[in-house]
């Protein structure tokens, strides 16, 4: 079941419990540490099943017209299971009802690590599209993909 979570506190500690559970894909501390405090202040849903919270989602405004994919995790026994699904079709509804007409999410550039690659395959299952490679945005070991969709 999809919730969206108010309390500041209890969005860091879904964020907290289900990155530090992703190592391979939040394994740079001082960057998870800032996902987790960004969490508090932004628009958030999580899954809940079974009395435990198994994945989120962060949506950040980056313009008037655009929200980003701020942070996304779902605990890894969960995937393929649906859940990064369900959060992002609330992410969306929640963009949609809220006047944004474009999506954004950054992640690493396809062919460096098979995690990341995974990850691109499924926000290119959820509908975005590549814009742009920055090569040295975050460093030089991992190029930030832009991946881009419309709001329809």
């Amino acid at each position: 079941m999809i919730r969206r979570i108010a309390d500041a506190e209890q969005k860091k500690q879904i964020a907290s419990r289900i990155l530090l559970a992703l190592p391979d894909w939040f394994g740079i501390p001082e960057s998870t540490r800032a996902y987790i405090g960004g969490c508090a202040d932004l628009p958030f849903f999580a899954y809940e099943k079974e009395g435990e919270y198994v994945g989120f989602i962060a949506l950040k405004e980056t313009s008037p017209f655009a929200a980003e994919i701020y942070v996304m995790g779902v605990l890894r026994e969960h995937h393929r299971t649906g859940v990064g699904r369900r959060l992002f079709e609330a992410f969306y509804d929640y963009a949609k009802a809220h006047g944004y007409e474009f999506l954004q999410v950054k992640t690493v550039d396809a062919g460096l690590y098979e995690e990341y690659d995974r990850t691109r395959l499924f926000y290119e299952s959820m509908g975005f599209r590549k814009l742009e490679v920055f090569p040295t945005l975050w460093d030089e070991r991992n190029p930030c993909l832009v991946m881009v969709m419309a709001v329809r």
